[in-house]
This record gives structure tokens, C-alpha cells and sequence, in this order.
């Protein structure tokens, strides 16, 4: 039996799309999970909460490698900080992070960046915990995937007449069965550290994304850019959250949307 692989977040977004990507390369995997999961044959699940430390010995227990993809809106360094903890206790498996693109350009330094950008500073401590770990480590930062852009303009578009969006903001959205296919990559692979960045094809100005967005979902909002406050967001309008010069990823916002909306 091959050393097992563990994936945390493996019923996320990103991670129930590395899953098969690591099955179909003939590993063992174990998902970490808190619950309410779909079974996949050839998984072995693990009941356990990685942002309170519940059950991760238990997930650790044997494994070669550790994909981490739990993510979230805030708290991903205690998330980072438990699982180190686990993993250096068990031994000293090889250690793959999913960044995001800007998290060390991105300063949060007041209540107002705190409020809408402490995910950067989260993602930023974390990447820091596991670079300091004392684990064989592997980090990769990717752009925003269509999955979130499309999920912050629904929310946006809530209102009945306007959508407001961030003035001078732009994206590079990504696929994330790409970045899925570059972490099982890693995964296979040796240690390397901080790996070149994962960014969508193309870089969008937010009112596009939302003007295509609206067109798909047949919705009829006037798109009001709003200036955000805050040096974060200062960061963002000079394209902190950017990696124009690693435009590697094939999938287009146009095209998720098609697939999206048919």
C-alpha cells in the first residue's frame, strides 16, 4: 500500500477537484472533513475540525504528504498553525499550501483592511508558518478562481437596481480544476518551496467581469464603481492581486460563465 496523502478542504471548491487528479496517479488519499460528505470510492475519510485541532493526529497518522486547501475568509494561520503542530508531532511529511496571488503585497494594517482584506494577512502568516515549519514545504499562490469572482458578484447584484463594484479594481481569474491539476503536480513531486505563481488568462477590470456577469444571468443592474478606503484596497487598484507575467492558466472567465449560465 502506498503512503497515504491527506487533503484538507477536500470537499471544496479546490479540493474535491484534487481528489480524483490524485486518485488516478495511484495514491492513497484521506480526506479531512467535518462532516456532511458525499463518499468516494477509494477515500478514506477522517472526521476532524482543522481550525479547532480536533481528530488531526488522527488524519496524520502515516501520511507522506499533506495537501492543504482549507480555506477560508479569516483564520487560515490558526488552520496553518494546527496542522503544522499535527504534522510535526507524526513526523515530517511534505507540506503543500494553496496561496493566494498578493498575500505578501497586500497590507492590512487598519480596521477598514481588516474588514474586507484580513484574508491576505491570514493567507500571509500562514505562508510564513509553513516556510518556517521545519517540514519539507510547497507553496503555491494562484489569482482569484471564477468560482469566487462569480460568487462576490452574485452577492453584489442582490440589490434590485445597482451593482456596486471596487473603482479601479481588476482581476485575473482563474480555473480551478487548473490550479487542482498544479497541487496534485506538487503533490507528487519533491519539496519546492515557493513555486512560480497560477494566474488566470486574462487580467479583467471588475466592471467588466460584472457586466458579463449580469449578461449571463440575465439580470439587469446599473454597475456603479465605488472607491474602497484603506491601503489594501490601494494595493488591489495598483494590481497587488496580480501575476500578469504568470498568465498560464487556459480557462476564460467567458467560458465558465457559458458553462455556468447554459
Amino acid at each position: 500500500m502506498n503512503t497515504p496523502i491527506l487533503l484538507t478542504g477536500g470537499t471544496g471548491t479546490l479540493g474535491r477537484r484534487v481528489v480524483p487528479l490524485l486518485l488516478e496517479a495511484g495514491c492513497d488519499v484521506r480526506v479531512l472533513t467535518r462532516g456532511g460528505y458525499d463518499p468516494r470510492p477509494g477515500v478514506e475519510y477522517v472526521t476532524g475540525d482543522i481550525s479547532t485541532g480536533d481528530g488531526l493526529d488522527e488524519a496524520v497518522k502515516g501520511v507522506g504528504t499533506i495537501v492543504h486547501c482549507a480555506g477560508s475568509a479569516k483564520g487560515d494561520d490558526v488552520k496553518a498553525r494546527n496542522l503544522i503542530q499535527a504534522a510535526t508531532r507524526e513526523g515530517s511529511p511534505h507540506l503543500v499550501y494553496i496561496s493566494v496571488v498578493g498575500a505578501d503585497r497586500v497590507p492590512v494594517v487598519s480596521g477598514v483592511d481588516r474588514a474586507m482584506f484580513g484574508y491576505f494577512a491570514a493567507k500571509r502568516e500562514a505562508e510564513r508558518l509553513v516556510a518556517g515549519s521545519g517540514l519539507p514545504w510547497t507553496t503555491l499562490r494562484a489569482t482569484q478562481f471564477h468560482e469566487w469572482c462569480l460568487t462576490v458578484l452574485g452577492q453584489l447584484a442582490k440589490t434590485p437596481v445597482v451593482l456596486p463594484t471596487w473603482a479601479k479594481v481588476r482581476f485575473q481569474p482563474v480555473d480551478s480544476g487548473e490550479v487542482a491539476a498544479r497541487l496534485a503536480e506538487l503533490a507528487l513531486g519533491a519539496p519546492a518551496g515557493l513555486v512560480p505563481d497560477l494566474g488566470g488568462p486574462k487580467v479583467h477590470k471588475m466592471e467588466d467581469l460584472a457586466r458579463d456577469y449580469l449578461d449571463a444571468a440575465g439580470k439587469n443592474r446599473r454597475i456603479v464603481p465605488m472607491r474602497t478606503p484603506g491601503r489594501a484596497a490601494a494595493a488591489f487598484r495598483e494590481g497587488a492581486n496580480l501575476a500578469p507575467e504568470h498568465a498560464v492558466g487556459k480557462g476564460t472567465w467567458e467560458d465558465f460563465l457559458a458553462a455556468t449560465f447554459r
